[in-house]
């Protein structure tokens, strides 16, 4: 059901006075390679309060304006949302914003107030972010007669109400100038579900190899850790399409003490909390909730686990290995293409006996753990920078831009 409400005024944000390493990215200007010529790029996300998605878009517009490029961020935030922390990260990157507030359907609402957007800064390109912004974004700009890119980060599946969403999402990919798949695996899905083939470009996420890591030492003091535990840290939304029940489960397989570090929240954590009680691990898990700027602590952790059901090409995996910490990773989604068995430890999804087989592996033998988080340091510093990212990014959009003009000839 859509809601008829009043027309919702924007908000342009620039120069907030916030922390300048909230959400994890520092604020300090990249170096990419400038471009011949410059473009005004708007991106369009409806983003959580952290996440990989919101890392993705704020490095993305953070190395297109150190391109040269004339970059807005447009964010659709729910209208009693004050402070949202994304709006605050941007403002500290020095990024241009446009905050749009909404309630939850209002989705005419939404649209027109991004279509008023679109006249003012007459943007070369719009990219979207996310099934919201894919459906109300991609449909605003189409009727506004701007070339659209969509990035595909990754479906979630689950509840019903999340299938249907996808299913229009993906329906609305028809539409598009280009559609960004983060993985093989994604790009694969398009296809099946009838995006054409010639639309569809892959580009795997990046990382600011220059974003602060903190020593182990002081990583541990920060949590309040002991030197010589051994620590095993999870990061993530607690859904079900992350896994954190089936780490869970593997625990009680686990014979010899540890500590377990859960960083972040979501809609799963009474669940989870009550599975773990079930279980009597309480004393073997600290919950700390979301931490902004959580990547830089990951060298606290003597393993870090990704226990995801499906994904992308997860941030947080990339961030454990410019940590340098050594990994065990179910084999889903785009985490085959990131590492291989000599750079982590994968695993089928949701088998958690294998899950604890793996991570009694790495603590039996450390050294060879670290051996692989060294390998996994290098193919990330290979495979994963800013530079070229960007410039693949600025490849599509100027095809697309290309293919527009001799269309209108």
């Amino acid at each position: 059901m859509i809601l008829l409400v009043p027309y919702v005024p924007v908000e342009r944000r620039t120069n907030l006075p916030v922390c300048p390493s909230i959400l994890g990215l520092s604020a300090s200007p990249l170096t990419v390679k400038h471009l011949s010529s410059s473009l005004r790029v708007l991106h369009i996300t409806a983003p959580a309060s952290a996440g990989g998605l919101e890392s993705v878009v704020r490095l993305l517009a953070r190395g297109q304006r150190s391109a040269g490029n004339g970059v807005t961020v447009v964010t659709v935030v729910d209208e009693d949302a004050t402070n949202h922390p994304f709006v605050s990260a941007l403002a500290a990157d020095g990024t241009e914003s446009a905050v749009v507030r909404v309630g939850a359907r209002s989705y005419l609402s939404e649209s027109r107030s991004l279509r008023n957007i679109l006249a003012r800064l007459k943007p070369d390109i719009v990219h979207t972010h996310g099934y919201r912004s894919d459906i109300v974004g991609g449909i605003s700009s189409l009727v506004a007669g701007v070339p659209r890119v969509t990035t595909v980060h990754g479906f979630t599946g689950g509840t019903i109400k999340n299938r249907v969403n996808e299913w229009v999402q993906v329906r609305t990919y028809y539409a598009f100038n280009a559609v960004v798949a983060v993985s093989q695996a994604i790009k694969q899905r398009l296809k099946r579900s009838g995006v054409r083939e010639d639309l569809i470009h892959t580009i795997p996420n990046a990382i600011d190899l220059r974003r602060q890591v903190l020593g182990r030492d002081e990583a541990r003091h920060r949590l309040g850790l002991s030197n010589d535990e051994f620590v095993i840290g999870w990061v993530g939304r607690m859904s079900r399409e992350k896994g954190l029940d089936v780490l869970i489960e593997a625990m009680k397989s686990m014979t010899q003490p540890f500590k377990v570090i859960f960083i972040g929240d979501g809609p799963d954590r009474a669940k989870l909390a009550a599975q773990i009680a079930g279980l009597n691990i309480d004393a073997c898990v600290r919950w700390t909730g979301v931490i902004p700027d959580a990547a830089a602590i990951f060298s606290a952790f003597d393993l870090f686990v990704l226990s995801s059901r499906t994904e992308g090409i997860p941030i947080v995996l990339l961030e454990a290995m410019l940590a340098g910490v050594p990994i065990v990773a179910t084999k889903v989604g785009g985490v085959p293409e990131m590492l291989d068995q000599n750079e982590a430890l994968l695993i089928p999804s949701d088998r958690p006996k294998e899950l604890a087989t793996a991570m009694s592996a790495v603590r039996a033998d450390l050294a060879a753990a670290r051996r692989r988080a060294s390998a996994a340091l290098v193919r990330l510093e290979r495979d994963f920078g800013v530079d070229s990212w960007v410039a693949r990014y600025d490849a599509v959009y100027r095809a697309v831009l290309g293919r527009s003009r001799r269309d209108e000839q």
